[in-house]
């Protein structure tokens, strides 16, 4: 059974699978379909599915760009700009074919409001463009929640039972539902900065990450993230704003709060045009993080992010 319409400019749909066989049937299927068709395809689902995927396709897996996404994908924010766009966008002349799981049985709590974030925002990312994304959700594993929002993120959901339109498909709904307040931990290392003491935010980073266990490229990558992140406060969020740092979990944990309102559901998983300048310093944090998580409010926004230690 077919899972994608091609006359449609973008098609989004959600396949709801159970076991092994199913997924693997319908999966295959979905990409040798884009195949005969002459539609570059490609695969971002987990390390072990993958290799189903790739085994079951046999000489056509040569044809198939073929990523882990417990890899590509570790932070949700990055799939976008890094995952999906990166493929479509080296196909501009064609319609492109793109399975992606974000979110699967062995995601967190944490990560979670994340995933279904990006789910929803995947329809502003290529609304009117010509591109197929197959989002498999495991029904024998997956929570009640994450089943439910999959409905609301995608406007069609595909199953044993066909083909159908989703009759609570509101993709914002959901991006605002986990736009949740965000707090930093009691016992957090704090920092305020403004335009002049921006050297002072990277080097208090740098000091706190050390201490609290990161080191090599990783400690690098903190730095980078939160000179990224203050100078857009500087720039764009009021001219000041509040580093904290602390540990959490094995996990670095770094939030710059301030008082401008990021209003793009997309700032950060656009990739910034051809000869752009600037644009790029919360997309750059989104792919050295492990996990991003953003509030915005009436006081200001808040952005957060994860590095494992």
């Amino acid at each position: 059974m077919s899972t994608v319409v091609t006359d449609e400019a973008f098609d989004h749909p959600a396949l709801f699978y159970r076991g092994e066989r199913e997924y693997v049937d319908r999966t295959v299927s979905f990409v040798r379909e884009g195949l005969d068709l002459g539609e570059p395809a490609a695969v971002a689902v987990p390390g072990p599915r993958l290799e189903l995927i790739r085994t079951a396709l046999g000489d056509d897996a040569e044809d198939v760009l073929m990523l882990d996404m417990t890899m590509a994908g570790r932070n949700p924010g990055r799939i976008i700009p890094g995952v999906l766009r990166s493929f479509a966008d080296a196909h501009p002349d064609t319609r492109a074919r793109i399975i992606g799981e974000p979110v699967w049985a062995g995601r967190s709590a944490l990560e979670y409001p994340a995933c279904a974030q990006h789910e929803a925002l995947i329809n502003a990312a290529f609304e009117g463009r010509a591109v197929t994304i197959l989002c498999p959700y495991d029904e024998e594993h997956l929570d009640e929640t994450a089943l439910a929002d999959a409905a609301v993120t995608h406007p069609v959901i595909v199953s044993r039972d066909g083909r159908r339109t989703s009759d609570v498909y509101d993709w914002r709904s959901v991006v605002d539902r986990y736009n949740e307040a965000l707090e930093p931990a009691a016992d957090a290392a704090v920092l305020s900065f403004d335009a002049g003491n921006l050297y002072t935010a990277r080097a208090f980073t740098v000091e706190q990450a050390g201490r609290l266990g990161l080191g090599g490229q990783r400690l690098q990558d903190a730095e980078l993230a939160v000179a990224e992140l203050t100078t857009n406060s500087v720039v764009h969020g009021g001219g000041h704003g509040t580093l904290a740092v602390w540990a959490e979990a094995g996990r670095l944990v770094c939030e710059v709060r301030d008082s401008g309102r990021l209003t793009d559901p997309l700032a950060g998983r656009r990739p910034p045009a051809r000869g752009q300048i600037g644009g790029r310093g919360l997309m750059l944090v989104h792919y050295v993080a492990d996990l991003v998580r953003q509030h915005t409010g009436d006081d200001g926004t808040t952005v957060r992010f994860y590095l494992t230690c």
